[in-house]
């Protein structure tokens, strides 16, 4: 049943996909609704649902407001598990359409395209039910002005929950016959919404945000599993970026133990797909064991970003590999055909969630052989019980090492089982019928993607990760740019309407950072420092801080300033950091200035509470933190990647790295530092004891060195 049900799934997808939209009405026609015309493939997967859904536009709202009818507004995402079970449940159900068709007009939209609209109802849904998720259900009135919030609401009543027929109906009733409660209910949230929206801006502090960060992230931290808090267990990756600054400054053993344990625990547990690579979504369990299995290209960023930087602290090489097979995930599967990145993959296959992923015992043996196939499934944890409804989440919860001095085996001939079972078991899962994959292009996400893979490389990764991401900036620069140079948000078979968002510009900005450094290219300073005038002329306006949302752009309700991280670092955050380092970079201090402004806009509030600001607090650690100056000068391609993977390989926060032409003596690279710069050095080696003497000089002696190799 589950195959026939994934068969028809992928077969109407197709469908909607593959349509001659030229030859369709309007509304869609007898076979579909609106949103045939939808660039988003999470609008494209509702085009055939019986609700007569509108995508958000004046059209929509003008209805409402003619017909004097509430708005019924349904938030979520293409590969969102929940979205999944209420699109199949009540939106493609006729009994549900018929009663939004009646009472209400709908409206879809796609977080991912428009994070500005669910960045406005998800904080209602904060403030009136103290937590948010997807799918968000909101009924607005027709001024945009909210006045009910839940999530996921089953087409039935059960266990307490009432169904979604019986919701509408109350909502319906209360509109014709108690307006005044709706209208009170407006006023409450919009007067929250002010509040929130408003920036406290202060002067910059000195190190007690930090230390305040550092204390509740202790008070968070698993010390059993690793990670921080209870199930569900998301990884993080801001927690554990802003620790390995914390050590670095402080020297601080417990900060960089945090970091590292939790690295180490995801990659040997299921949240890490230990065939396939890369990381799911989070884990329902506390020891990273069984997934929720959507793969998000924001994840993949972060997480090797942490692990680059981890590997940089540390010198593990195991911390290395696990960036490199995040990335070649990447490479593998999101990556598309002219460059970019693709958003995402989904959790559900054939109807059910996981089932692309899982395995028995039977399966393992009949594909690696009866005798390698009973260590296969010691070591990968597989049993007969099962850990995910009979079937097995692969996880490696002992090292090669303890598993090869248990089983009486070499390291090195487990690892290089190890190898040959990966590659067997993902040639005969890839045979299976894969998951959806939203081939949405991203601004941010590809940004932050851009910046991981240009610091793998940097670190030492291989050459195909900087290929990729000169290739993903050349995408974006083809293809998400508009007359005049304007970014989009996102593209979806090459189609893209809306304007980029203050978190584009800012996570680019990161990436073409990360890309300049990793070549000292000219042309990459150039297009950052374009990107960063871009982003203070359409972002900034009356206040501090910068805006969400571009002056060029439509308002949902509020024009919005927030430095809170969600599942990627904030916009303002980012564009701080950024600011900080492009101002030190090309000595304009001007965007010196603009990021220090960002920081002092937002520090009430991370000194408040640090945990939810930690990318501006990085941006703090940066303005607070000793700056060290490399120059190189001259040198042919191959000099300069040896001179630049030999720092690539260090964690030193508030580097600044320029090039200048030949000089007489050939390549060379000086060190400024500590108010004074030291001799030039013609020669990697030399540069890298240089830089170790320097990192010992101005950061207290580190504990991180218990844990670097060699």
């Amino acid at each position: 049943m589950a195959m026939d049900a994934g068969s028809d799934e992928n077969m109407r997808l197709k469908r909607i996909f593959e349509a001659d939209r030229s030859a369709l009405p309007p509304d869609g026609g007898n076979e579909f609704n609106r949103l045939i015309f939808a660039t988003s493939p999470y609008l494209l997967q509702h085009a055939d649902n019986p609700v007569d859904w509108y995508e958000w536009g004046d059209e929509a709202f003008e209805r409402a407001r003619t017909e004097d009818r509430p708005v019924f507004l349904s938030i979520g995402y293409a590969t969102c598990h929940w979205c999944h079970v209420m699109a199949h449940e009540s939106f493609g159900d006729p009994e549900v359409a018929a009663v939004l068709n009646r009472d209400f007009v709908a409206i879809k939209v796609d977080r991912e395209e428009r994070p500005d609209i669910d960045e406005t109802y998800m904080r209602v849904a904060q403030l009136m039910n103290g937590s948010g998720g997807w799918p968000l259900n909101v009924c607005l009135t027709s001024e945009r002005e909210p006045f009910f919030v839940a999530t996921y609401i089953p087409k039935h009543s059960r266990g307490g929950m009432p169904g979604v027929v019986e919701i509408l109906g109350r909502i319906a009733d209360v509109w014709e016959t108690r307006r005044e409660l709706i209208r009170g209910n407006c006023d409450a949230i919009l007067d929250s919404l002010r509040r929130l929206s408003a920036a406290a801006p202060g002067e910059i502090p000195g190190e007690e945000p930090l230390h305040g960060a550092r204390r509740l992230l202790a008070a968070m931290f698993d010390g059993a599993h690793g990670g921080f808090g209870q199930s569900p267990k998301f990884p993080m990756p801001l927690n554990i970026s802003f620790l390995l600054r914390y050590s670095r400054r402080f020297g601080d053993s417990g900060a960089i133990a945090m970091a590292v344990t939790t690295l180490e625990a995801i990659r040997c547990g299921g949240i890490f797909d230990q065939i396939g690579f890369g990381i799911h979504r989070y884990s329902v369990d506390n020891r990273w064991q069984i997934p929720h299995f959507e793969k998000m290209l924001y994840d993949q960023a972060l997480v090797a970003l942490a692990a680059v930087e981890a590997f940089q602290c540390t010198g593990r090489g195991f911390l290395l590999e696990m960036a490199e097979e995040i990335c070649d995930f990447v490479l593998r599967e999101l990556a598309a055909p002219w460059g970019g990145f693709y958003s995402a993959l989904d959790a559900d296959s054939e109807g059910e969630e996981g089932r692309y992923y899982v395995w028995t015992p039977a399966q393992v043996r009949s594909i690696v052989g009866q005798l390698e196939g009973e260590l296969c499934c010691r070591f990968f944890n597989v049993s007969e019980g099962g850990n995910f409804e009979g079937a097995n989440v692969l996880s490696a919860p002992v090292s090669p090492d303890d598993f090869a001095r248990r089983e009486g085996v070499t390291v090195a001939g487990l690892l290089e089982k190890i190898e040959r079972w990966q590659k067997l078991l993902l040639a005969e899962r890839e045979g299976r019928v894969r998951p959806f994959r939203d081939e949405k292009i991203v601004t941010s996400w590809n940004g932050l993607m851009i910046a991981a893979l240009a610091r793998l490389y940097s670190a030492g990764g291989g050459k195909r990760f900087i290929v990729a991401a000169e290739a993903a900036l050349a995408r974006i620069n083809r293809d998400l740019r508009i007359p005049g140079g304007r970014l989009l948000r996102s593209i979806h078979r090459g189609e893209g309407r809306v304007a980029a968002f203050l978190e584009d510009y800012a996570a680019l900005l990161t990436g073409v950072l990360a890309l300049y450094e990793a070549t000292l290219e000219k042309r990459y300073l150039d297009e950052a420092c374009s990107l960063a005038r871009d982003m203070l002329r359409l972002f900034s306006g009356d206040g501090p801080g910068l805006h969400d949302t571009g002056n060029d752009a439509d308002t949902v309700l509020l024009r919005g300033r927030q430095a809170y991280d969600g599942v990627i670092p904030s916009g303002n955050g980012l564009a701080a950091a950024g600011l900080v380092r492009l101002g030190r970079i090309v000595d304009d201090e001007q965007f010196t200035k603009s990021g220090e402004e960002i920081v002092r806009a937002f520090i009430a509030g991370a000194g408040s509470q640090p945990t939810a600001h930690l990318q501006t607090l990085m941006a703090l650690d940066l303005l607070l933190r000793p700056v060290v100056e490399v120059i190189i000068a001259g040198g042919g391609k191959g000099e300069l990647h040896a001179m630049l993977s030999e720092i690539g390989r260090r964690f030193v926060p508030g580097l600044v790295l320029k090039k200048e032409p030949a000089g007489i003596d050939g390549m060379t690279a000086s060190v400024c530092a500590a108010g004074a710069c030291r001799p030039r050095v013609a020669s990697p080696g030399e540069l890298g004891r240089l830089l170790d003497g320097i990192i010992a000089e101005i950061f207290p002696a580190s504990a991180a060195g218990e844990y670097r190799e060699g």
